[in-house]
């Protein structure tokens, strides 16, 4: 960012030395890939090493914040681009929005019920044309998924044949569905639920509802580690405490942040959300760890999270009771964990789903919601739009 910040070089020129000198088949040169990150998320992780090193901001963070990020400009997540131009001033094509949606398999378009346990399907969908096509099938319950921009991939989690067995998994595949890879194999989970990429450490983050816990691994599938681990499959007692079971989850790298949902039983009115650090303190597990700060409680039935770093806006979707559940919410979490200052300030921002389940911010601060009632939304200050209707099953949902 100095070299920019001087004027010295362009991205342009930035990345193609990097490719002559030092670049990886996977990776992507600097400029690049800061873009496809994010520069706001940039400027949060920058903003940690200026703290803790004791560095001048003003030709780093400071500079990146009033060249690109207060106009709006963050990277390809932006209409207006960032280090690079949008895609349409590079190309003269329109960029487009596309969607990776999960269809678990339960609605009526599936016409045999037996087939349900293999019936799940990875669905792509093209918002300038409502054009859907489906990338992969034969999953077992899908229910979490995201993208990876740096590796160009999309990662998912499946709940496996029932949700009554310990028998979930992880996987991924290249954005056009191939290349599906197994990262954890059927039983090394119980029924993993929304699931979130760290690009900036390839690491895929995910909750798992049955087995109580919140869980992280590399891209590969390697170093699995439970970073929260809310009850024991050992204790029948803990098995039945719905209160106990993590849904959704998201990230807030540059605060060092990892958010979960704890939903309760169905329209129960018991659900919680809680925030902990990335990483488990010294000395501490997963069981006793002593930094988790609980945000919400007294929720219908919380699922799916999503962040606006930016802003510091979290975004859920809720599934219990009307007519404040089945509904998209919001609640600003840039201050301090109070929970009565959280609960007066938390909005409904659309309500009549049917079941709403996964959730997902755009550039634009547009916010997909897809729902089981086979509805795909789009809510834009407060305005609720279908962009897709049918007789599927919709949970997860993720944005390239």
């Amino acid at each position: 960012m100095f070299i920019l910040a001087e004027d010295v070089s362009s991205p342009e020129e930035i990345d193609l030395l990097w490719e002559n000198m030092f670049q990886l088949p996977s990776s992507l040169p600097p400029c690049r890939l800061m873009d496809q990150i994010g520069l706001d998320t940039v400027a949060f992780i920058e903003d940690n090493y200026v703290q803790e090193r004791g560095l001048d901001s003003r030709m780093t963070v400071d500079w990146l914040r009033e060249k690109y990020i207060s106009p709006g400009k963050l990277g390809l997540k932006s209409d207006k681009g960032g280090l690079y131009p949008p895609k349409s001033a590079e190309n003269g094509v329109k960029d487009e929005e596309v969607l990776y949606l999960l269809d678990v398999g339960l609605g009526s378009n599936n016409s045999n019920i037996s087939l349900v346990p293999t019936a799940g399907r990875i669905l792509k969908f093209h918002t300038s044309t409502g054009k859907m096509s489906t990338l992969i099938e034969g999953q077992s319950l899908p229910d979490g998924i995201d993208v990876s921009r740096t590796a160009s991939r999309i990662f998912w989690t499946n709940m496996g044949r029932s949700t009554a067995s310990n028998d979930g998994s992880l996987h991924s595949a290249n954005l056009d569905g191939t290349d599906i890879q197994t990262l954890l194999p059927s039983g090394t989970v119980h029924t993993p639920k929304q699931l979130v990429v760290d690009d900036v450490n390839s690491k895929v983050y995910f909750c798992d509802r049955e087995g109580m816990g919140v869980h992280r691994v590399i891209f590969d599938g390697t170093n699995h580690d439970i970073l929260v681990r809310t009850g024991s499959l050992d204790k029948p007692e803990e098995r039945k405490d719905m209160t106990r079971w993590c849904v959704g989850v998201t990230l807030d790298m540059g605060r060092g942040y990892i958010y979960w949902t704890q939903k309760g039983p169905s329209k129960s009115g018991q659900g919680r959300i809680f925030r902990a650090g990335i990483d488990i303190p010294v000395g501490q597990t997963a069981d006793n760890r002593q930094d988790i700060e609980l945000l919400l409680e007294g929720l219908p039935e919380p699922i799916d999270l999503e962040l606006d770093v930016e802003n510091q806006l979290l975004y859920w979707t809720d599934r219990g009771e009307h007519p404040t559940g089945c509904s998209l919410n919001r609640v600003d979490v840039s201050g301090r964990a109070d929970k009565a200052e959280l609960q007066s300030k938390k909005e409904i921002l659309a309500r009549q789903f049917h079941e709403p389940i996964g959730i997902k911010l755009d550039g634009k601060k547009q916010v997909y919601v897809t729902d089981l009632g086979g509805s795909v939304y789009r809510v834009n200050d407060g305005e609720k739009s279908v962009m897709w209707r049918d007789n599927g099953c919709y949970t997860g949902i993720a944005i390239s």
